[in-house]
C-alpha cells in the first residue's frame, strides 16, 4: 500500500495563499496569540512530530512526503502542503537548505512546582544559538527541566528551536519573570542552587556535593551573574581551567557542568 497516495496534500502554486504567510512573517523570536512557531528542516519536524505538539502545517516538498509519509500518517494535521523547494524559498524569502517546515503551537508552560530534580537554569542570555545548544545538551543528557528569563530568546523561537534540532520539545520548560522570587520559591521547594560563575571564592567543579535536587544557574555570555544573584545561590562553582584562559562559551560550560552534575549526584 503507498501511504504517501493516501495523503491529502494541497498542491501550492503560488505563495500568495494567506495560511502561508506565517512562513515568512513568524522570524526568530515572534509568537501569535496562540503561541504558533515555525520549525525548519526535516530532522527538526520530524522530532516534533513525535511529540503531542499541535501541528497546524506542514510546507515541504513531494520528496518530503514520500519519504515519510509513515510519520505523518500516525499525526493529525489540519493542512498538507506541497510545493517545490524554489516556491518554498520566494516564501519565505531566503535560500533554504531543507525541503520541509512545520506550523506548530508551543506546548503548555510547565509549572515551577511540577519540574524535575535537575532543573538548568539560565539568566539574560541573549543569544538565540545558546538558547538552543544548551536545551539540545540538557536533553542529551537528562535534565530535562529548563527554566529561562522572559528577557532571553524562547527556545521555541525559530533559530533557538533549529539549534535545539527540535530537543527542547524533550523538555519541562518554564518562563520565569523575577529570578530572585523564582530562586526564592525554587529554595522552597528543597533544591539547591549552584551559580555558574568564575570569583575568588568559588568552588572547583570537581570538589563540590551535588545532591538530588539540584538547579545549575547559568548568566549572560559576557556579563555573567550579579553580585546580587550570586548572593541569592548556595554554592558558586566554576571549571577547573588553565590560568590564561578566562572562560568558556556559556553552551559548552554549561554541557561540562551538566554531564558533571548528572554523573556525580546523591541518590
Amino acid at each position: 500500500m503507498n501511504i504517501f497516495k493516501n495523503l491529502e496534500l494541497t498542491k501550492v502554486e503560488n505563495f500568495n495563499i494567506e495560511p502561508l504567510q506565517i512562513y515568512s512573517q513568524l522570524r526568530d523570536n515572534n509568537f501569535t496569540e496562540d503561541n504558533s512557531f515555525i520549525a525548519d528542516s526535516p530532522k527538526v519536524v520530524n522530532i516534533l512530530l513525535q511529540t503531542d505538539l499541535i501541528v497546524k502545517s506542514i510546507l515541504a516538498t513531494a520528496e518530503y512526503y514520500e519519504e515519510f509519509a509513515h510519520l505523518l500518517s500516525s499525526k493529525e494535521i489540519s493542512k498538507l502542503y506541497v510545493a517545490k523547494k524554489s516556491l518554498m524559498q520566494t516564501i519565505v524569502g531566503h535560500k533554504i537548505h531543507h525541503n520541509c517546515m512545520m506550523h506548530g503551537v508551543r506546548p503548555k508552560e510547565s509549572l515551577l512546582d511540577d519540574l524535575g530534580d535537575n532543573i538548568i537554569m539560565l539568566d539574560s542570555i541573549t543569544s538565540s544559538e545558546n538558547i538552543g545548544s544548551i536545551a539540545r545538551s540538557a536533553a542529551a543528557l537528562g535534565v530535562n527541566s529548563y527554566l529561562v528569563s522572559n528577557e532571553s530568546p524562547h527556545p521555541y523561537g525559530r533559530r533557538a528551536l533549529r539549534v535545539s534540532m527540535g530537543y527542547v520539545s524533550h523538555l519541562n520548560v518554564h518562563i520565569y519573570d523575577d529570578i530572585f522570587v523564582t530562586l526564592k520559591r525554587l529554595k522552597e521547594n528543597g533544591y539547591k542552587i549552584f551559580a555558574a560563575e568564575i570569583t575568588d571564592s568559588s568552588i572547583h567543579l570537581s570538589d563540590i556535593e551535588i545532591p538530588k535536587k539540584w538547579v545549575l544557574l547559568m548568566g549572560h555570555e559576557g556579563k555573567g551573574l550579579s553580585a546580587k544573584t550570586l548572593d541569592a545561590c548556595d554554592e558558586v562553582v566554576q571549571i577547573e581551567m588553565q590560568s590564561d584562559v578566562k572562560s568558556l562559551n556559556v553552551g559548552v560550560a554549561s554541557s561540562i557542568m551538566m554531564y558533571q552534575f548528572q554523573n556525580r549526584v546523591k541518590r
